[in-house]
C-alpha cells in the first residue's frame, strides 16, 4: 500500500531518528491530553518498564502487540514470560491456528490491556499505528479495556502528512528488514489505525519517552 504524498519532498530520513526536544515533547503531551489521552512523560525505557509493572495488576489478561519498542525495552518479556499476568500472545502460540482460528481472533481482539507502540504521533495529538496483518488493531480501536502505548521521542512529527512520510521512508524499510530476517518475508503498510481522540475518558495511556527507541 502506498500512502498519498504531497508534492513537496519528504523530510530527510535522518530527521525521523532524531528525538524531539523537551519543548516539542511537552507540547505534544498537552495536545494528547486535550484529545482525551492519558500521558506520562518518562526519561527512558527503564522508567517505562518500571511504570508498567506498577500499572498492571496481577492476573490481568494482557496482549503485547508486535513492537520493536517492547522487545528492546524488555517489556515484552516482562509480560509474556511472567507468571504474574495472563499473556494472550503466549496462549495464542500454544493454540492450533487452523482449528482454533475464531478463538484466537477473540483473544487478540478483547484483552483487558493491550500494550504496544505507534509509528508516529503528531504535535496536534493524533496517534498513527500501522500493521501488516491488522491482528492487534481491534484491541487498540476499542476491544481492549485499556491501551498502553510506549512511544519514543523520535516518533513525534508535525502533522499526519509527515507521519505517513516517516512510516514509508523510515519505519517500513527497517521493519521489512526485521521481518525478512525473522519471517522470511518483508513487511507492508496494509492497515492503518489513527487515534484522534478518546471521547469517553483516558482509555489510552501514552508513555512518552525522552529517548528514542524502536522504529
Amino acid at each position: 500500500m502506498t500512502m498519498v504524498r504531497d508534492q513537496l519532498a519528504p523530510p530527510e530520513v535522518a530527521t525521523f531518528a532524531t528525538p524531539a526536544n523537551a519543548h516539542r515533547l511537552a507540547r505534544t503531551g498537552e495536545a494528547l491530553r486535550a484529545n482525551g489521552f492519558g500521558v506520562e512523560i518518562l526519561d527512558d525505557a527503564i522508567a517505562a518498564r518500571r511504570r508498567i509493572r506498577e500499572l498492571i495488576p496481577q492476573g490481568t489478561v494482557v496482549l503485547t502487540a508486535a513492537s520493536e519498542t517492547l522487545r528492546i525495552s524488555g517489556i515484552e518479556e516482562d509480560i509474556n514470560a511472567s507468571h504474574r499476568y495472563e499473556p494472550v500472545r503466549t496462549k495464542v502460540h500454544s493454540m492450533d491456528r487452523s482449528a482454533e482460528r475464531s478463538a484466537i481472533r477473540q483473544l487478540m481482539a478483547s484483552p483487558d490491556i493491550v500494550i504496544g507502540s505507534a509509528s508516529a504521533v503528531t504535535e496536534a495529538g493524533s496517534i498513527v499505528i500501522v500493521s501488516a496483518s491488522g491482528s492487534q488493531l481491534p484491541a487498540y480501536a476499542g476491544g481492549a479495556r485499556q491501551n498502553i502505548l510506549v512511544i519514543g521521542a523520535q516518533k513525534i512529527v508535525p502533522d499526519l502528512q509527515t507521519a505517513f512520510q516517516r512510516i514509508e521512508n523510515y519505519a517500513l524499510p527497517r521493519e521489512s528488514e526485521r521481518a525478512l530476517r525473522i519471517y522470511g518475508r518483508p513487511s507492508a503498510i496494509n492497515k492503518v489505525l489513527i487515534l484522534h481522540r478518546e471521547p469517553f475518558g483516558p482509555r489510552t495511556l501514552v508513555l512518552l519517552l525522552r529517548e528514542p527507541i524502536g522504529f
